[in-house]
């Protein structure tokens, strides 16, 4: 019998090169497959954060120009700013109000569509409609609408008598805000709705069934089983929705700009407000809400348990 087979049969394994390439490879772990969207992080998440960073401590004329270190110049500057605190009450106020009326329409909605009714179809693709439309195009459109020598709203109002005379609602934060957060949820419910609808629809019809044997009533069965189960999307939906609203740009700016003043900026669009003026200060007010985000989203996560099963 021939010196490379063992008593038992079987050839020992070979000891090559090739075996130690596989064993190298192998040492990598899945490192090969997620490597590729690691570096696509690193270059458009992680380098324009420290980018950002970086700039925030930076003396930059408005041409751009490097003019040297400032420190922690830009930040007393900017927590010197007389606006800043009104801005960070509004955007805080702005942030909930939005989420919190999308999240229970989006949730009215999503209940709807999971029935069946006639023309059901039609209107889940119109509802498709202020997703698929630019942002930044629905909050001019809107604009237009609320214009106060031209727009449709004050000439139907007038012509129906409810104003005596057009009414500027863009140019009044009392009224601007509102119709503001009115933009702001119509381009939000379409996201929502379908995430929260795709919740609906994993739930099992058995269970159901087993509560209508058990004798629970419409309430109940929603209270107990549907809200439960839907749970991991509803989280998913208010998460997105915190990060998405909160750094909303096109809505204001495109309906408002934050005037007057900064009257009805958010910290989005009063960071862009001041890049006009200093550059270093408007990275300053980035660094600050991106923190602010950060720990918004991190607090949410904490209090809703978002890793814990229900009991």
């Amino acid at each position: 019998m021939s010196s490379n087979v063992t008593s038992g049969g079987r050839r020992p394994p070979r000891s090559g090169r090739s075996g130690g390439r596989r064993s190298g490879l192998g040492r990598l772990g899945p490192l090969p497959w997620i490597g590729p969207a690691v570096l696509l992080i690193v270059v458009v998440v992680l380098w324009p954060v420290y980018e950002m960073v970086r700039t925030s401590f930076l003396k930059i004329s408005v041409s751009g120009f490097v003019r040297g270190w400032a420190g922690l110049d830009k930040y007393r500057q900017l927590f010197d700013e007389p606006d800043l605190g009104s801005v960070v009450t509004a955007t805080v106020v702005w942030t909930v109000g939005v989420v919190a009326l999308t999240m229970v329409i989006s949730l009215g909605l999503a209940q709807l569509f999971d029935q069946r009714f006639p023309g059901r179809r039609l209107t889940r693709w119109a509802l498709i409609a202020p997703w698929a439309a630019s942002v930044l195009m629905t909050a001019i459109g809107f604009k237009w609408m609320l214009d106060r020598t031209a727009g449709v709203l004050n000439t139907v109002m007038t012509d129906l008598g409810v104003v005596d005379s057009p009414k500027d609602w863009l140019g009044d934060p009392s009224t601007a805000w509102p119709w503001m957060m009115f933009v702001a949820v119509f381009v939000s419910l379409p996201f929502t709705t379908y995430t929260l609808l795709a919740g609906l629809q994993t739930v099992p019809g058995e269970v159901y069934e087993a509560a209508r044997v058990d004798g629970a009533g419409v309430w109940q069965t929603y209270r107990r089983i549907t809200l439960p189960l839907l749970r991991p999307a509803f989280l998913v939906g208010v998460v997105i929705n915190l990060i998405n609203v909160f750094n909303s740009f096109p809505v204001i700016w495109g309906m408002t700009r934050g005037g007057p003043d900064s009257d009805t900026a958010t910290t989005t669009v009063f960071m862009y407000q001041l890049k006009s003026s200093d550059i270093g200060e408007s990275a300053a007010m980035s660094v600050v809400n991106f923190a602010l985000v950060v720990v918004m989203v991190a607090a949410f996560l904490k209090v809703s348990r978002w890793n814990q099963e229900e009991a």
